[in-house]
């Protein structure tokens, strides 16, 4: 090999090593800025809130028994007269009151041998109460048992229970997550802290669903509302 040969692949050597350490010293700040990008913290906030019922629906469910469909028909309107009276004498209006639809049984059908009832026909009625009165249902539900006195057949049922609802949430919506956005901005910073960082921009945020429920089993016109978010921070 002559000269100049030797002086070529010298060249070539040192630029082959020189792209080696470039090459080394790239793929060094590349893993630095990976592992920087995965620097995260993933935290959930929560907020909750104590709110007042604005809404009640109080079904009053009766039932008349009659021989005749006509008499049952004529029974199920002064039993629902009665209670609109009682009703509106407690302070509700007519736009308040609604009755339903009745359900007629036919007491004498399908009995299979048993013992008929008295009476052949039954009608099963409700009639509802749909206010934002909410204090006036609650102190006006126990002198509903004037009505029995009065004759009514007034019947407890599960399914119809009354109601309290809250129905203003989205006027406290924004208020909530901005509450919740913060618990999980100071969650985020505490661990932060516990690793020796600092908090930087939000990667990523999922609003959770708002739940809306009794705040205890006895007290129906108080609810609690609660939201939680999950927000996922970059460390830096």
């Amino acid at each position: 090999m002559n000269r100049n040969d030797n002086g070529a692949a010298l060249v070539l050597g040192s630029l082959i090593a020189l792209g080696l350490v470039w090459s080394g010293s790239y793929l060094k700040d590349a893993v630095a800025i990976w592992k920087q990008a995965d620097r995260v913290v993933a935290v959930k906030g929560l907020a909750e809130r104590e709110v007042q019922a604005d809404l009640v629906v109080w079904p009053l469910s009766f039932s008349v028994t009659a021989d005749t469909l006509a008499e049952l028909y004529e029974a199920l309107d002064n039993d629902q007269q009665k209670i609109t009276v009682f009703l509106m004498q407690a302070g509700f209006s007519e736009q308040e009151i609604r009755a339903t639809a009745p359900a007629v049984t036919d007491l004498w059908i399908d009995n299979y041998g048993e013992r008929r009832a008295p009476q052949r026909y039954r009608a099963d009625a409700i009639v509802l109460v749909r206010t934002a009165q909410v204090e006036r249902v609650n102190n006006i539900q126990p002198e509903a048992i004037t009505l029995v006195s009065q004759g009514v057949l007034l019947r407890q049922r599960f399914e119809h229970k009354t109601q309290y609802l809250f129905t203003r949430l989205n006027e406290i919506k924004p208020d909530m997550i901005a509450e919740a956005t913060a618990n999980a901005r100071a969650a985020a910073q505490q661990f932060a802290k516990d690793a020796d960082a600092e908090v930087g921009a939000i990667r990523s945020a999922q609003q959770g669903y708002f739940s809306v429920s009794d705040l205890d089993g006895y007290t129906p016109e108080k609810k609690q509302v609660r939201v939680v978010t999950s927000v996922e921070y970059s460390l830096e």
